[in-house]
């Protein structure tokens, strides 16, 4: 500059500087021409603003006066005030001045979407006035309350440069007049640049007198404007118009921005992407899919999947079994030929997963897709996409260290590596040497070594869904599915979280203690009836006890609730457990009537009626054919004995609670199993303690261990923390390799090849036992409706108890949505099917074969969702109410 500058202040407390030679026009250059400005604990270049001629930026005011000071612009306009703001200073001493007086700090703001956290900077907003007034004074204002960065553009070609400049999130355009500039025009200008694409852009525009008709919001929409602001220079209404933006659209355009990071990602993912609508139409395709597949996006997007051409390898209902999974909401993957542009037909590994939307709808599908090397084809394919991606890979700047980082060692150097550390290579081998060579290998040990030995010459696909299995088979709990987010409703977390955990939150000076004594002695029992004395009632109810719509509770009711004796002594005549034990039935009548006395009577649910029941259940899964020829006696003996002695004692409350409250048996038994352990302990010391109910007095050693044994087993399964771990090594070690044999074999004794084979195998014995035992135990949804309901209600009714004592106490509520006053008994019998019930019968279903319970499941699950659908209280319909 030719002269000094001189330091000035707006009106509206700007800082600028003037060449000497300039004249006074507020519309001549006004900038900070050298220096960094502390703004709100902001560091803002001035360099930046010396290219940007007409811009001001915003430095910290003194706060406007309260109303009743009078008018603020003729306040601001006071010489002596004026005066002192004009002192010629150096820009950076005058700068410094006034960022002093600072008013608000700005802080950054956390956003979530999704599972990714973003950081959002402070909003900055560009005010583009022709001329200063009370309106342009509200936003700067209302900015300065909020903590935002703001900027004044008077000029459209410096509100370009500006907003090129710095990105702003909003921007206020004076729509008043047209008189200075054309307001639609700069906002058209803005929209055509490409960071627009992210900020909100608002119109001012003149206030309405009451007699004037509105006029239309489009030509400003159409323009590029997003909202309009009716003219209001109050800094309250200008600061509750920038927030509400804030927090609204600029929070949601900052959220669509960092989804370009993801799609950043799925271009450059190895595995082909796919993403569709609810109606299957093609969304986005990554270019991995592109590669594989041979098309363009752009013969893709917006086509429906029933457009492309199909391969007509697949079997003729794998489509509908696809639909029927994804339609439910449930994920499916297997293997899938797909037909390329060329014609080819290719296999793939493919993973559909439903993605839910707005209204807990399924607004899109998502589709990976791996190349399954087992055929030329694909061989060929996997190899040409591999060299196009080393070619694209070498073809890029990238750091040594990167490219060593590659998956397979082929792309690894080994000899430069061995050539710089030869005794770190031979201690390595010598060490590998020694594990191989070990003579105790635990059989996890043998199948990831299987593994490792597989993936050496393997594709790169194969050897990555490898290292993923590799990963799976090291974790703890290999069973335990992954629980959190999946189920949002509080009545599935709440139960899943009561059923299968321990607790393990341990609360000093709480112990529960048990209602009754724990060494109970017998000398108080009654004589036991002999089977002739059985009352003729009783004795016409239980001719029907082998159907498996027996009324359990009509037993309940005419035994004075000892149905487990007058049940079980029909059910082990039936199956010969007298014959079997070497014992007499009076033995065996004396036995019964000690365990039934010590299941409570005060329980709701867990009393001799649910042993009785499960009993029943047991009894009635043994007659199944494929059942019958897969066990041998001992083990028809041990499940009955099981199921008899399951919850004796029970106390009508959860192992979760227990362990709250410090009871004796959480601590006698650490807190893992404790009911569970409890039961059967206590079953084998009444049983032992008299001879005249030692059921077990006559039989040999060995027998006594085994069969011993098999009922600690099947009654430790009946807890439900391994409840998912059960399952499915029910559903791999039987269904899987029976549905192969069951395919591959067509001859008649196919069947009785199957349960042989298991015989053959005691592990497969002791799982299906499990099995048995635990859908005995849960039954309760695939009995009749009206057996149904009224479990329902008896469980409820102990958890609400539980629920109850838990606040009385202080403990933590284990299950907080089993409030008896908030409950919906519905939600938490659907819940409870869904998440535990379902999968199980379908896998027990698929082995013993039994349709009359799967339709009584389908039938009571209708039933509850219609109860919840219709909001009812009653645990039936009011048309069944009427019945």
């Amino acid at each position: 500059m030719g002269c000094a500058p001189s330091i000035h202040v707006s009106q509206s407390g700007v800082i600028y500087c003037r060449d000497s030679d300039e004249s006074n026009s507020p519309h001549q250059t006004t900038t900070i021409s050298q220096g960094t400005a502390t703004l709100h604990g902001l560091f803002i270049r001035t360099d930046a603003a010396d290219s940007i001629p007409s811009v001001l930026a915003y430095q910290s005011r003194q706060p406007p006066p309260p109303p009743s000071a009078g008018p603020r612009r003729k306040d601001r306009r006071e010489p002596g005030a004026s005066a002192r703001a004009r002192t010629p200073r150096c820009c950076g001493i005058e700068a410094e001045t006034q960022t002093s007086n600072a008013s608000v700090k700005v802080s950054t703001t956390e956003v979530q979407i999704g599972p990714m956290r973003l950081t959002q900077d402070p909003i900055q907003v560009l005010l583009i006035f022709a001329k200063e007034d009370n309106q342009s004074d509200g936003f700067w204002w209302a900015c300065d309350r909020a903590g935002y960065r703001c900027n004044i553009a008077r000029t459209p070609e410096s509100a370009l440069e500006c907003f090129l400049d710095k990105h702003q999130e909003i921007i206020v355009i004076d729509h008043r007049n047209s008189k200075y500039f054309d307001a639609e025009d700069i906002c058209r200008s803005i929209r055509a640049t490409k960071p627009s694409e992210h900020t909100v852009i608002l119109a001012v525009v003149p206030r309405i007198s009451a007699d004037q008709e509105e006029t239309s919001v489009l030509p400003l929409l159409n323009a590029g404007f997003d909202r309009q602001f009716m003219e209001n220079s109050s800094i309250t209404a200008c600061y509750n118009e920038l927030v509400q933006i804030e927090h609204g659209e600029v929070r949601s355009q900052f959220k669509l921005r960092a989804c370009n990071a993801v799609f950043t990602a799925l271009d450059h993912c190895q595995e082909a992407i796919e993403i569709t609508s609810e109606d299957h139409v093609i969304q986005y395709v990554n270019p991995a899919f592109e590669r594989m597949m041979g098309y363009h996006k752009g013969e893709l997007i917006g086509k429906e999947l029933t457009e492309l051409p199909k391969s007509d390898k697949n079997c003729a209902d794998l489509l509908d079994t696809i639909n029927t999974f994804i339609k439910k909401g449930k994920e499916w993957q297997g293997v899938y030929y797909a037909r390329r542009k060329s014609g080819d037909s290719i296999q793939q590994h493919v993973k559909i997963t439903p993605v839910i939307g707005q209204g807990g709808k399924i607004r899109h599908f998502v589709s990976l897709k791996r190349l399954h090397c087992a055929n030329e084809n694909n061989k060929q394919l996997y190899k040409s996409h591999r060299d196009e991606k080393y070619t694209e890979d070498n073809s890029q700047s990238e750091p040594h260290s990167f490219k060593c980082k590659n998956r397979r060692k082929d792309s690894t150097d080994v000899k430069s590596i061995t050539s710089q550390a030869p005794s770190l290579q031979t201690r390595r081998y010598s060490s590998m040497a020694r594990i191989h060579s070990m003579t105790i290998e635990a059989p996890i040990t043998k199948v990831i070594n299987i593994i490792n030995a597989a993936q050496e010459n393997s594709p790169i696909t194969v050897a990555e869904a490898l290292d993923r299995v590799l990963e799976i088979l090291r974790t703890t709990e290999l069973y335990s599915p992954q629980l959190g987010t999946k189920d949002e409703d509080p009545h599935t977390s709440d139960l899943v979280g009561g059923l299968m955990s321990d607790g393990l939150r341990r609360l000093s000076g709480n112990e529960y203690v048990f209602s009754k004594n724990m060494n109970l002695s017998h000398s108080h029992l009654s004589v036991p009836n002999t089977i002739n004395d059985v009352p003729p009632c009783i004795a016409q109810l239980l001719d029907n006890e082998e159907s498996w719509d027996f009324n359990i509770f009509e037993l309940e009711a005419v035994t004075n609730k000892r149905p487990l004796v007058y049940l079980g002594l029909k059910v082990f005549a039936r199956f010969g457990v007298s014959e079997f034990l070497n014992c007499s039935e009076a033995t065996l009548r004396a036995w019964l009537q000690v365990i039934e006395a010590n299941y409570h009577s005060s329980n709701s649910y867990h009393n001799s009626t649910h042993a009785a029941d499960v009993l029943h259940a047991t009894a009635f899964f043994l007659r199944k054919e494929r059942v019958k020829g897969s066990l041998d006696h001992l083990d028809e003996v041990a499940a009955l004995i099981a199921a008899t002695i399951h919850d004796v004692d029970h106390p009508g409350r959860t192992n979760s609670f227990l362990c709250n409250a410090g009871s004796e048996l959480a601590v006698l038994y650490n807190d893992t199993a404790v009911l569970e352990s409890h039961h059967t302990a206590l079953a084998f010391q009444l049983t032992t303690k008299d001879s005249k109910c030692n059921i077990f007095k006559n039989i040999d050693r060995n027998h006594y261990r085994t069969l011993r044994q098999a009922i600690i087993d099947m009654v430790l399964a009946t807890e439900m923390t391994k409840h998912f771990e059960h399952v499915n090594k029910f559903v791999n070690s039987i269904n899987k390799p029976m549905g192969s044999e069951e395919t591959s074999s067509h001859s008649e004794g196919s069947d009785c090849e199957c349960t042989a084979n298991i015989k053959n195998f005691p592990d497969n014995q002791t799982l299906i036992k499990r099995m048995m035992i635990k859908c005995a135990d849960v039954a309760n949804p695939c009995r009749p409706l009206e057996l149904c309901i009224e479990w329902a209600g008896r469980i409820s009714e102990e958890y609400f108890a539980q629920t109850d004592e838990e606040k009385r106490q202080g403990l933590p509520v284990v299950m907080p949505v089993f409030d008896r006053n908030t409950c919906s008994i519905p939600k938490s019998q659907i819940s409870f099917i869904d998440y535990f019930i379902t999968d199980m019968f379908d896998a027990w279903d698929a082995f013993a074969h039994l349709p009359v319970l799967m339709q009584h499941l389908a039938n009571n699950y209708k039933h509850w969702k219609t109860l919840d659908e219709l909001k009812c209280k009653s645990l039936r319909l009011p048309s069944e109410n009427n019945n």
